[in-house]
């Protein structure tokens, strides 16, 4: 039977917590069960296992995300909305480390179409990028272009990984500014048939 006061939203809020914390990678069902004063049995109630209680992580931390991005680029367009979704994706991914590289897991892709978050997630993405004038595949093609610069930045800044005198800020941005140019004029995928 399930401990008294424990939930699963409880249980997956202090994993996101203790990932902050420690590490998304050191998140264990054992470190979660000391949190709680618990045995690791207790937590199996909530959880099966270590891989769903990683995924829940992500999933919350993947709805968070674009929670404040979303926020961030309301009634915004173009350049204005690609540098307000880049600003608070770059700051979710500083103030919540553990929680951010939670969201760079592969999650199976039954439970990416159940997520609400994630579909908010490609519907925003999609959407701030339709104003660029993109369709498929060219929509696919700028998700990951922005999605790997972001978070190779991301990544880089968080182990010091900038060592050039440079300010980083103002590297973001130009890459900004690079990212709105690329987009802008983004070469379009022919049609193979054309008459």
């Amino acid at each position: 039977m399930p401990r008294a006061g424990l939930t699963v939203e409880r249980v997956v809020a202090a994993a996101a917590d203790l990932a902050d914390e420690v590490g998304f990678e050191n998140v264990t069902v054992s470190a979660l069960a000391r949190h709680f004063g618990v045995k690791d049995a207790s937590l199996y109630s909530h959880v099966r296992n270590l891989r769903e209680l990683r995924t829940r992580i992500a999933l919350l931390a993947g709805g968070e995300m674009i929670d404040s991005i979303a926020a961030a680029a309301a009634g915004r367009a173009g350049k204005d909305a690609l540098a307000a979704f880049a600003g608070a994706y770059r700051e979710y991914a500083h103030r919540h480390p553990g929680r951010y590289a939670a969201t760079q897991i592969r999650i199976d892709q039954a439970l990416v179409t159940d997520s609400p978050a994630l579909r908010r997630t490609a519907e925003i993405t999609y959407g701030m990028l339709r104003a660029y004038g993109l369709e498929e595949p060219d929509l696919t093609d700028a998700v990951r272009l922005l999605r790997s610069t972001f978070h190779g930045y991301c990544a880089l800044e968080a182990t010091g990984g900038f060592g050039a005198p440079r300010d980083v800020q103002a590297s973001w941005d130009r890459a900004i500014e690079a990212l709105h140019v690329a987009l802008a004029n983004w070469p379009r995928e022919e049609t193979k048939n054309r008459d």
